[in-house]
């Protein structure tokens, strides 16, 4: 029968079992643990202790707390820790004198041998003592009859003792005290408490290795399995609670000859299945004192490698440039500038007009940096440079199947790689026709379809996009739909050419001097900063401005990629008189920029026409907001009925 005395389910349990004179110490004591353990005094001890214990279950006790032979017997019948009581030197001393006044011939009985110090102690003080020792239950009451024919008076022992002794007429002395049932409990609490820290932690690992997606067995120095997680074990076919102690390849004979002999990685096929074994140490006290084996599913790795790849695609595409790259201090340069920065702040389609080499992705770029979506992708794609065939299953993507050639388990599209980032479609209007239909539903959904598949996908993107031509012109010839045009041109910005900021053109062509000069060994030495560069090309300032550059950006950096190459190659040292750029050097390397064909010159738009046109299309981009309501765009934009149609018409 048990005793509760408390049932805090979080504290240690800690069960002090007894038969004898010791139970009702336990019982004194006990009160004293109520706030530290959940103690529980049991009157059982030897082989009906052990039932009690494991009939318990999951409530078993976490320590065993018990004295002499008793507790003797549950360390090696139980699996939980048995502490024993032990007496002290003041107990063998206090409980001998005690014996002495009841009686003259006393006799010390202890289970198993009496210790050393106590013989030492009773020779010390001339102390008249029989001293006997037993093993078990009935050699004690074997001992204390022996000791009743032989004339002892008073027996000192454990309560299993003194009870027998007491029954056959004999003097009685307890041989335990507080103190020592005391140091008991003390030992009991710390052992209960490292026991439970040793099962969380084990059961903390345990689940650790349940949760891992590989399967995962330690062995013994002998092969032996310790633990197994549910994975492997569902793999191999057997239970992994009942694997721990049996040798692994007892289990899965299988697997005899493929496992890895040393450290390192081997293949293996189970039940049809290919696996990468990974082998390596089960360190112990810094020592191996057995194996780790990880079992990985061949399909699985080749699944992470795909992962890999595609994440590494994604991660390519990123921004290079910031507004800070943007070079010129011209006024239209300023004013694109300042509706970078503005534009940066809204997550309104862009749509970017400029000549050919004027910098349309730098300044795509440059907003996307500034941008709440920096930190995701920037996804560019021209337009005009692939068949419509192509470029309708890059910009869309596909699944498995979905047409001849297609890419085992599909690929995803441009517009989904660049969800929450930023797309950026230049050439818009070398668009065909069925794909502007297409982007035209992404843009107003904000969902995309798969070739190949009926299920759309939502994404999360800002379009910017860019073109060269006059897209009013093509939506006027019917090559470009309008509701795509008004959908794209809810802002814009006009990238000037380069002939219309001529004071630019110095500045602009150091700057490219110096990032040529860089990626050229011979050269950055001489060509450190933009400084040193502007004043190496100031002697060309006038013939670069003469030029009409039909190019732009892209051909002025052609000429100065030519003008490094030439330095590179010539034997000035790092002296300015021999390090600048001369009029016949350009002459010689770039002879259309000395000498320009007259008719090479573009026809080009007054500042005044650009404005026009800048004013038309920021009207009839409020117009699409509004749904064509002239009043609505009037007071929206601040202008009467008239200005808005004769600016619309100044505008063509």
């Amino acid at each position: 029968m048990s005793t509760p005395l408390y049932e805090p389910p979080q504290r240690p349990r800690v069960w002090a079992l007894s038969i004898s004179r010791l139970r009702d110490l336990f019982f004194d004591i006990a009160g004293e643990y109520v706030e530290r353990a959940d103690v529980r005094i049991v009157s059982h001890a030897f082989e009906d202790a052990v039932r009690e214990i494991e009939a318990a279950g999951a409530a078993r006790p976490d320590v065993v707390l018990a004295g002499g032979s008793n507790g003797a017997y549950l360390k090696t019948r139980v699996s939980v820790p048995v502490v024993r009581i032990n007496p002290t030197g003041y107990d063998v001393m206090h409980a001998l004198a005690r014996a002495r006044r009841e009686g003259a011939r006393v006799a010390l009985v202890t289970h198993g041998d009496t210790p050393d110090e106590v013989h030492r102690f009773a020779a010390a003080y001339a102390l008249d003592v029989t001293f006997a020792s037993y093993q078990s239950a009935q050699d004690a009451e074997s001992v204390v009859l022996d000791l009743s024919d032989r004339g002892i008076d008073v027996v000192v022992g454990p309560g299993l003792v003194t009870d027998i002794a007491a029954s056959a007429g004999m003097g009685a002395v307890f041989l335990y005290s507080r103190a020592s049932v005391r140091a008991g409990f003390d030992t009991a609490l710390e052992v209960a408490q490292a026991t439970r820290r040793e099962t969380v932690r084990r059961q903390r690992l345990d689940t650790l290795l349940q949760h891992l997606r590989d399967g995962v067995v330690a062995l013994d120095a002998q092969g032996r399995v310790e633990v197994m997680n549910q994975r492997l074990a569902s793999v191999l076919g057997i239970d992994a609670a009942k694997a721990a102690g049996r040798a692994l390849h007892d289990l899965a004979p299988d697997l005899a000859g493929s496992l890895p002999d040393a450290d390192g990685d081997s293949f293996c096929t189970v039940r049809g299945a290919s696996y990468v074994v990974h082998r390596g140490p089960l360190a112990s006290a810094g020592a191996a004192a057995g194996t780790v084996l990880t079992f990985q599913e061949s399909r699985a790795v080749e699944r992470l490698d795909r992962t890999l790849r595609a994440r590494q695609r994604v991660q390519q595409f990123t921004a290079r440039y910031r507004l800070d790259d943007i070079v010129g201090a011209s006024a239209s340069i300023e004013r694109v500038r300042a509706l970078v920065t503005r534009y940066a702040r809204s997550d309104a389609t862009v749509l970017i007009l400029g000549e050919s080499g004027t910098g349309k992705e730098m300044v795509a770029q440059s907003m996307h940096q500034l941008s709440a979506r920096r930190d995701f992708a920037f996804v560019a794609i021209n337009c005009g440079a692939f068949p419509e065939a192509l470029l309708e299953s890059e910009l869309f993507g596909y699944e498995e199947g979905a047409f001849t050639g297609a890419r085992k388990g599909g690929k995803a599209g441009l517009i989904e790689v660049a969800h929450r980032g930023t797309l950026f479609l230049d050439e818009i209007g070398e668009m065909p026709l069925p794909l502007q239909s297409r982007l035209l539903r992404v843009l107003q959904e904000r969902e995309v379809v798969r070739l190949g598949s009926t299920e759309p996908m939502r994404v999360d993107i800002r379009v910017v996009a860019a073109t060269h031509r006059a897209l009013t012109d093509s939506v006027a010839a019917g090559s470009f739909r309008a509701d795509l045009y008004y959908r794209l041109n809810i802002l814009s910005i006009a990238l000037p050419p380069l002939r219309e900021r001529p004071n630019d053109l110095l500045p602009l062509a150091a700057e490219l001097l110096r990032q040529a000069a860089a990626r050229e060994r011979r050269l950055a030495a001489r060509v450190p900063d933009a400084a040193t560069a502007a004043r190496m090309l100031e002697g060309l300032g006038a013939a670069l401005r003469r030029y009409a550059w039909p190019g732009n950006v892209r051909e002025l950096q052609n000429v100065i990629e030519r003008i490094a190459v030439e330095l590179a190659d010539s034997d000035a040292d790092t002296d300015a008189s021999a390090a600048l750029v001369t009029r016949d050097m350009l002459r010689a390397i770039a002879p259309e920029i000395v000498e320009p064909i007259a008719s090479a010159k573009p026809a080009a738009l007054t500042l005044r026409e650009r404005s026009r046109h800048i004013e038309a299309d920021e009207i009839r981009a409020v117009l699409a907001v509004h749904d064509g309501d002239r009043d609505a765009a009037c007071a929206a934009l601040g202008i009467s009925k008239t200005t808005l149609w004769r600016k619309l018409n100044s505008g063509r």
